[in-house]
């Protein structure tokens, strides 16, 4: 079973009132000792349980992960050529403006969080309850602060750093944009109290509820994205020595609903295929499935543009067979490619297809040589389409952190990433690790950090991780920039700019603050 995280309309009323403090006093002077206030809520165990459940549903709304989040993600990045000249597009080819929805529609949900986290921090230390499960909730909720100001540092730069409910900000106006570091500093900060109060797991009715796993996971990524990695490789090694994850046998085990909060899980979105619909809805009986979908599925079987996959990353996966040789297996798992070789994996015989079990073939029969994408679509569900049967009709979780990604990571930072030096036995093992369950050879200690970025992109090509990886390494501009090829069915990259590898802030926030400016490139 996976918790719903869907917000109540009690709370929702709730975090709705904190904006509207400067209304003429002399109106409101008036008590209703039935309206729902912070003071009023926040009582009991029931209510501070409520609220931090209420933070966690923004994951999935639709402007979120939901569906538009992956404009803001996959999108952007290398392995993705993006179909169309649209909003959703635009940002990918650094060409977003402030105005448009895919702008501030991700942006909205982060701070949606951010302000229910917020609440949670300040209101529940004053309620009585065990002491246990107050100090769980707490860090739930500065787990999820830091998680999306993560997202927002990396994404926006610079942006908003509020830690207080909006009833306790003086001046709300006088909030200015803090530095990048001041931002990275909180990230920091609220990993670390997270990973001292979350319990290791919940049980089977919590499950998706943030755990000590997850902080301290994410707290060595933000050591890693700062260059730390003495502290980076600290805080990964912690999770690998706890034993509390491991591989799961099978690649695609991560990407079925059937397998979901397996032993590699160490954060996942919990979607529901609820069959309900609604377009920005923050409230029980709104959809919360999986949306993304139509967004990542072949031509043909998607109501939206799309996009193709870049050959670079079929010939990667090509470039190396397995110790049986034959074609990795992840290949087959994230894409769908004109291809009738198979390879035999966990005593399965992986081969291209798509909806229905559809090979390139059955679909394609214009010669096109197109590379389309297979993660995440859960194909074997039956679908015929990835709109068959509406927008949310997908339930499969999207995994935000598994352990794979913690070797990798936990690589990089024991050899220093670009500019450290040869590989250690340590960081070896663990990039070994992730191939032996691919059936991919050994690496020796010849491998490189070129090696390590390699495997990135075969174990993790459309998980959220590409574009950042880019970002943080610095290779936006020898990436994309200098091959606008790579994004030749949208606009290309000639509008890029210095400071585009960033999105600008929303023009309704700097419409609304003074304080508040446009990012470098974008004036």
């Amino acid at each position: 079973m996976k918790i719903n995280w869907k917000i109540t309309s009690v709370l929702f009323m709730l975090l709705s009132t904190g904006i509207f403090y400067s209304c003429n006093e002399d109106v409101l002077e008036q008590s209703n000792p039935n309206a729902i206030t912070p003071k009023s809520f926040w009582k009991t165990s029931e209510d501070a349980t409520k609220g931090i459940l209420g933070a966690y549903s923004p994951f999935t709304h639709i402007w979120n992960y939901s569906r538009f989040e992956i404009f803001v993600s996959d999108y952007r990045d290398d392995v993705v050529n993006a179909y169309g000249t649209s909003e959703r597009t635009a940002v990918g080819a650094f060409n977003g403006i402030s105005t448009s929805n895919g702008t501030f529609w991700v942006w909205s949900t982060h701070y949606q969080a951010i302000t229910r986290a917020n609440e949670v921090i300040f209101n529940v230390p004053n309620i009585e309850m065990p002491q246990a499960t107050k100090d769980a909730i707490i860090g739930e909720a500065h787990f999820l602060r830091a998680y999306h100001y993560f997202q927002l540092v990396n994404n926006w730069r610079n942006v908003p750093l509020i830690v207080l409910p909006f009833s306790e900000i003086a001046d709300p106006e006088a909030i200015a944009q803090a530095s990048p570091e001041e931002t990275w500093n909180q990230v920091v900060s609220d990993f670390k109290a997270a990973q001292g109060l979350l319990p290791k797991e919940w049980d089977s009715a919590n499950l998706g509820r943030a755990t000590w796993g997850a902080a301290t996971s994410f707290l060595g990524k933000a050591y890693l994205y700062l260059g730390d990695y003495s502290n980076a490789k600290v805080e990964l090694k912690k999770v690998i020595d706890s034993g509390e994850y491991t591989l799961t046998e099978d690649y695609g085990d991560n990407f079925s609903e059937d397998t979901e909060n397996n032993s590699e899980s160490i954060f996942e979105i919990q979607f529901i295929a609820d069959g309900n619909q609604g377009w920005g809805g923050d409230a029980a009986g709104t959809g919360k499935g999986a949306a993304f979908h139509p967004d990542l599925s072949p031509a043909g079987f998607t109501g939206q543009d799309g996009m193709q996959i870049n050959k670079w990353t079929l010939d990667l996966f090509l470039d190396e067979k397995t110790v049986d040789d034959q074609i990795d297996p992840r290949a087959f798992e994230t894409l769908f490619w004109d291809t009738d070789e198979t390879t035999t994996y966990r005593g399965r015989e992986l081969k291209s297809s798509t909806y229905l079990g559809k090979s390139y073939k059955e679909v394609y029969n214009d010669g096109r040589n197109t590379i389309y994408a297979s993660k995440h679509l859960d194909v074997k569900k039956g679908y015929t389409g990835s709109q068959a049967e509406g927008w949310h009709q997908s339930g499969n979780n999207l995994r935000l952190m598994r352990y794979a990604d913690v070797l990798l990571m936990y690589a990089e930072a024991e050899i220093g990433g670009w500019n450290g030096g040869a590989a250690t036995q340590a960081a070896l093992d663990a990039v070994n690790l992730v191939r032996a369950r691919a059936n991919m050879p050994a690496l020796d200690l010849s491998m490189t950090m070129k090696d390590i970025e390699d495997e990135r992109v075969k174990e993790l090509s459309l998980e959220r991780t590409r574009y950042h990886d880019l970002l943080r390494w610095g290779l936006v501009q020898e990436r994309l920039v200098d091959h606008p090829e790579l994004k030749s069915s949208s606009s290309g990259t000639g509008a890029y700019q210095p400071g585009r590898e960033y999105i600008d802030v929303p023009q309704n926030e700097i419409d609304a603050n003074p304080n508040f400016k446009h990012n470098p490139g974008y004036n």
